[in-house]
């Protein structure tokens, strides 16, 4: 099937009512299959340092134990690291895609994130995990950068937000992924203290999606024609950073990195600590227990740790089925409720969540694991859920030229946010443990529903060419 006969199949499914599944090509599907297999590759390069960031750095410094400050402070500067890589990549395959194409750029990204994370299996050092995980994210941004500019152009009006939610959605099989690996690989007693080397090792199997990308995927029309123009009109050219700041792409662009700040901000200092609910509830089960010994806390619990890796892999994954519901429904409640109503709704309620959990439930000794493994994937579908919306509103506010580079530079300069936060934290004598950093960090989710009010509703609105 041509391209010309995709778009034209894409007009007649924005005209006709109905299911927005209804009218959808095969070709459709394949984009978003393989932009998502993409993605899902993507979180899991991000994912496998999450899941085993206990067990990794303090390998890597010669075995002192995983709540020690020297492991949180390097641990803070590994993800620090990675968040200023996914910012300058993000930006700089943004743009290269707009330059280039689509499809070009995303196998760039894919073979970039898939190397270092393989690479990452050989780090002997502290130091190097930091400078390794800075190269994994650049793949990792510019890869989201690319996948849902490649999903929002080629999906016709009615479709494009569930579409992009469930491309964004598809996130949490990486995760899930990741827990896999820590589980089975990174927590297997069988491959020792260099279990977590072969849970990067993998990391190289997503190179192969690319030949696939190669085979199958052609540039959206949307693409193709903003490339004509700007061969024949200078002020059409694409990929341009300096456009993002001026006219109405400024306050497109201010809204957009306001709103990807705070929820990388608070996904990795909030939402991925929801991974330690079930896990402190089995340490202390586990020490008490035992009852009296002459051993300390972490010498019972490094006896069991297999046990607590399992309970830590459980949270997470209670955490990420929440999140992936959340994700999913984004573009429904969007269509709903519009696109800055959903974005207040999810932010509101996970500010709610955030301070139940880490407040109340975590240090009550009283609350059971069962109440805990309810709240879980309520508190994942809030604080990851609204991050589907960078998916579905991002790319709808710049024209088709601008719009890798544009989706691109807000999603990924929220990383920058982050790194610094990160960084500031890995800098203090004594780092914070992850429940105070995400109490600190919580009021947060209330400025995102001050910033969103100031963001224009693209709710039924087709792509600016």
């Amino acid at each position: 099937m041509s391209d010309s006969e995709n778009s034209s199949n894409s007009e007649n499914a924005t005209n006709i009512g109905g299911k927005w599944y209804s009218g959808i090509t095969q070709y459709q599907w394949l984009v978003l299959i393989i932009a998502s297999l993409g993605w899902i590759f993507d979180v899991f390069e991000g994912q496998i340092f999450v899941a085993s960031m206990r067990d990794a750095m303090p390998n890597l410094l010669g075995g002192v134990s995983p709540d020690s400050p020297e492991v949180r402070s390097w641990n803070d500067m590994a993800f620090g690291s990675f968040l200023l890589g996914g910012a300058f990549g993000g930006v700089l395959f943004g743009m290269m895609s707009d330059k280039i194409g689509r499809s070009k750029t995303m196998i760039v990204t894919i073979l970039f994130y898939s190397l270092f994370t393989c690479v990452t299996a050989f780090a002997n050092a502290p130091w190097q995990m930091v400078v390794l995980r800075f190269f994994v994210a650049m793949g990792v941004g510019g890869e989201w950068a690319v996948a849902s500019a490649m999903v929002a152009e080629v999906m016709p009006l009615r479709s494009r937000s569930v579409m992009s939610s469930i491309f964004h959605a598809s996130s949490v099989f990486g995760t899930l992924l990741a827990t896999a690996a820590g589980a089975f690989i990174v927590g297997n007693p069988a491959l020792g203290e260099n279990g977590w080397r072969w849970g990067f090792a993998i990391g190289a199997v997503p190179a192969l999606l690319t030949l696939w990308i190669r085979w199958k995927l052609r540039e959206p029309d949307q693409w193709v024609k903003a490339k004509e123009r700007a061969a024949t009109d200078t002020t059409q050219q694409a990929g341009r950073l300096s456009e993002l700041f001026v006219g109405a792409n400024l306050r497109s662009t201010i809204v957009g990195v306001s709103l990807a700040s705070i929820g990388l901000v608070t996904f990795w200092g909030i939402h991925i600590y929801g991974k330690n609910a079930l896990m402190r509830k089995t340490e202390d089960a586990i020490v008490e227990s035992v009852g009296a010994t002459n051993q300390t806390r972490a010498e019972i619990l490094e006896e069991h740790k297999a046990e607590v890796k399992r309970a830590e892999m459980w949270s997470m994954v209670l955490n990420t089925i929440g999140g992936g519901l959340g994700l999913i429904l984004f573009g429904t409640i969007s269509n709903r409720l519009g696109r800055r109503g959903a974005f207040i709704l999810y932010h509101a309620v996970a500010y709610g969540m955030v301070i139940w959990l880490f407040k109340y439930l975590i240090p009550n000794p009283e609350t059971s694991a069962s109440t805990l493994s309810l709240v879980l994937p309520v508190f994942g579908f809030f604080t990851l859920g609204m991050h589907a919306g960078y998916a579905v509103y991002f790319p709808e506010l710049y024209p088709t030229r601008l719009r890798g580079t544009g989706a691109g530079f807000c999603f990924n300069m929220g990383r920058l946010a982050t790194a610094a936060a990160f960084f500031g934290f890995a800098a203090m004598a004594n780092p914070p443990r992850a429940i105070d950093k995400g109490l600190t960090l919580a009021p947060l989710y209330l400025l995102g529903v001050v910033v969103v009010l100031f963001g224009k509703e693209t709710r039924g609105q087709e792509l600016p060419d």
